[in-house]
């Protein structure tokens, strides 16, 4: 697997995004940038995450098999949080009737496609219930993504799921935060956006 400097990422350089969020979709829809992606780069793209991912899910599967032999502390706090176990809720949770956590906890938007998913987001918030009914720039790559897919007659799911064991402390959930980030790599995370635009560079 391809090594990944966290020091050669540059939140500046936003050059080569595959999603803009400064993208207007409600204007020139046909010449929409996102609508340029053919089907099979965006299906490269996806994958290229789906094997990082799924091997870092892997990983942590096979650690908590055997976590009997090992001491507790072998197994970093951002290892032993299973995204894709966590219980999938609407993407708009807030027009349904159902409960949810008004705590701290941890969030991750996944893309399920077929048999695969990847995890596109990750994100802390000190009220669950409210953090995603506002404004927020995932929301707008979020409908770029599935625009791109559209157009390609290409078809997924996502939705949301929440993490609730989580600290208190504002400063703790943010480091627990990059910690998910900097192991899964989620592409629509600033701080890794351009690892995986980098694929797009090129014809």
């Amino acid at each position: 697997m391809e090594k990944f400097n966290v020091n050669n990422i540059s939140n500046q350089n936003r050059q080569f995004e595959l999603f803009g969020s400064n993208v207007n979709t409600s204007i020139n829809f046909q010449h929409s940038n996102n609508l340029k992606i053919k089907g099979e780069i965006l299906t490269e793209w996806r994958n290229k995450i789906h094997n990082h991912q799924f091997k870092i899910s892997k990983d942590a599967h096979n650690k908590t098999l055997h976590q009997t032999c090992l001491p507790i502390n072998t197994i970093s706090n951002e290892r032993k949080i299973d995204p894709f176990s966590l219980q999938p809720l609407s993407i708009n949770f807030w027009r349904t009737n159902q409960y949810i956590h008004d705590g701290p906890a941890m969030y991750f938007v996944i893309d399920s496609m077929e048999s695969s998913k990847i995890i596109l987001y990750i994100g802390e918030t000190n009220a669950a219930n409210k953090r995603w009914k506002g404004e927020h720039d995932c929301k707008n790559y979020l409908m770029n993504y599935k625009e791109a897919l559209a157009h390609n007659n290409l078809s997924s799911h996502q939705d949301i799921r929440f993490f609730l064991d989580v600290p208190k402390e504002v400063k703790l959930r943010r480091k627990l935060e990059q910690q998910l980030i900097y192991l899964w790599l989620p592409p629509f995370n600033k701080e890794t956006r351009d690892r995986w635009a980098t694929t797009f560079t090129t014809n």
